[in-house]
């Protein structure tokens, strides 16, 4: 006999407040525990160290968790100039110290030197493996191994403060999906010449998600604490936090068919409209209810591409 999944079926996208010292992972299952949900992924790990918005995909959202991995995401990142550390940031150990003697001007100017596309490439001074060692050995005995660079674009990045006292700066920065922001300081403290290394790391937004959506474990637990005995008062109050399944969908061009037809698209058949199916990936709503993505065959007609099997009942 299979293996009954423990928990109660529920779908939605919670935007959790990450909270430093934990890893995403560890968060994941302590949100599922807490909603007693049977099945949910997290979209895009933070470090341990970095905090901030890591979205909680319950149910049938994990199915759309790739259009949150996908989409760009805005930091709030604080650094120490003058050091270097094996994983760029304060929890590696530091390997060079150096004299940071700069202008404001020279640090607003290499700042704006990120903006736009480029070729990101990872610090020989990080902990990911080449042939089984990690980088920063390899920097340390002076040798220059092979990385494999990734595309970016950073819409936007903004010097907050620059504390010259303690030799620290703070930024906020937009980028492309897969952007290392600890690369980032540790390339601006290259270009500085004096090094650097991030010290805190705020995620604040991811793709359309704005920060005063998120709520942390604290809130979570507080809001529950008065029927922490009563298991449908607390998940009735939990669920209220939820967002909707599509709501990491808001970019995509949307098709309305009846009900019917969404029956049909559900057991993947193909649906003909009267109206031309856009191009590309297609937001599916069945008498305004979201019942999956679709796409476009050969034909011109409607074919389902991830449907929720809720639908096909």
């Amino acid at each position: 006999m299979a293996k009954r999944n423990k928990g109660r079926p529920l779908d939605g996208i919670l935007l959790l407040n990450k909270a430093q010292g934990i890893s995403s992972n560890k968060a994941l299952q302590q949100a599922k525990f807490l909603f007693g949900a049977q099945k949910a992924g997290h979209t895009g790990a933070l470090d341990p160290l970095a905090t901030g918005m890591l979205p909680i995909c319950f149910g049938e959202a994990t199915k759309f968790t790739q259009f949150l991995l996908d989409t760009d995401k805005t930091y709030v990142v604080r650094a120490k100039l003058g050091e270097r550390t094996t994983t760029s940031d304060s929890d590696g150990e530091v390997v060079e110290t150096r004299a940071v003697n700069i202008t404001r001007a020279q640090l607003e100017a290499e700042v704006a030197s990120f903006l736009g596309e480029s070729d990101q490439y990872p610090s020989m001074y990080s902990a990911l493996k080449y042939q089984g060692q990690p980088l920063y050995k390899y920097a340390r005995e002076g040798i220059e191994v092979p990385r494999k660079c990734r595309r970016i674009t950073v819409f936007s990045i903004s010097l907050d403060e620059y504390d010259s006292h303690a030799e620290e700066i703070q930024m906020t920065v937009h980028v492309s999906k897969g952007t290392y922001i600890r690369t980032i300081v540790d390339d601006l403290g290259e270009k500085l010449g004096c090094g650097a290394h991030v010290i805190m790391l705020h995620r604040s937004e991811v793709g359309h998600y704005p920060s005063e959506k998120m709520v942390d474990f604290a809130h979570l637990e507080a809001l529950v604490a008065d029927v922490a005995e009563d298991e449908s008062a607390r998940h009735a109050l939990l669920d209220k936090l939820l967002l909707p399944m599509d709501s990491a969908l808001t970019d995509l061009p949307e098709v309305a068919i009846s009900a019917e037809q969404g029956k049909a698209f559900s057991h993947g058949q193909v649906v003909k409209l009267e109206s031309e199916v856009p191009a590309g990936i297609i937001k599916v709503m069945a008498e305004g209810q979201f019942i999956g993505l679709g796409e476009r065959n050969q034909h011109g007609h409607l074919k389902a591409k991830r449907a929720l099997s809720t639908m096909q009942q």
